[in-house]
């Protein structure tokens, strides 16, 4: 098997390759992420991983394509299914693209480790852009180790982000803090009027 791994980040990174190696599956890891956002994030997670790769001798592929115009294109109308509809399917397809040009016959993808992604859509995207390609799709239930490997990425001092990866994703994070903000702004423009 040859396994071209899409990789999202690497503290998602460190249970699948760990759990992959201990069943005697090296994979290839993957950057294309151009749901990323806003740059300094996309390149803080991009550099992270590109040192954790050369530390742990993983081989590794990193496409830039910080793509914030397209993203937005493609997300703005229906922004409640935006992972679905285009920041899974266009980060697998561009995976399965990339391994089948270059002798890859299995794609799959850290985003099954994590707890909060929509992972029954995840699986069934990958196994039809898989198909779509004559490659196969391994599909892992990583989840079981996602606290475990984010406390090993912690130890080993990898940057950890605090959101998924898109602006919405990051608005989401702070949602209650800004309402809560506006409510106090809002309280206090009334206490003023009074």
């Amino acid at each position: 098997m040859r396994l071209l791994m899409h990789t999202c980040c690497a503290p998602c990174s460190v249970y699948c390759i760990d759990s992959l190696r201990e069943e005697g599956i090296e994979p290839t890891v993957y950057w294309y992420n151009p749901n990323i956002h806003p740059y300094m994030e996309y390149k803080m997670r991009r550099d992270t991983l590109k040192e954790y790769t050369k530390s742990i001798n993983v081989q590794a592929f990193f496409e830039e394509d910080y793509g914030l115009d397209e993203f937005c294109k493609n997300v703005i109308c229906d922004l409640q299914n935006r992972c679905q509809n285009y920041c899974y399917r266009v980060r697998l397809e561009q995976t399965a693209k990339y391994a089948k040009e270059h002798g890859y016959d299995t794609i799959s993808t850290t985003l099954l480790v994590s707890p909060y992604q929509k992972h029954e859509i995840l699986k069934e995207q990958g196994e039809e852009i898989a198909k779509k390609y004559g490659l196969q799709f391994l599909y892992r239930d990583f989840r079981a180790g996602f606290r475990e490997g984010q406390e090993k990425a912690r130890e080993l001092g990898l940057y950890m982000q605090k959101y998924c990866g898109c602006i919405f994703s990051e608005e989401d994070r702070y949602r209650k803090q800004i309402k809560n903000m506006l409510t106090a702004t809002s309280n206090s423009k009334d206490d003023k009027k009074s």
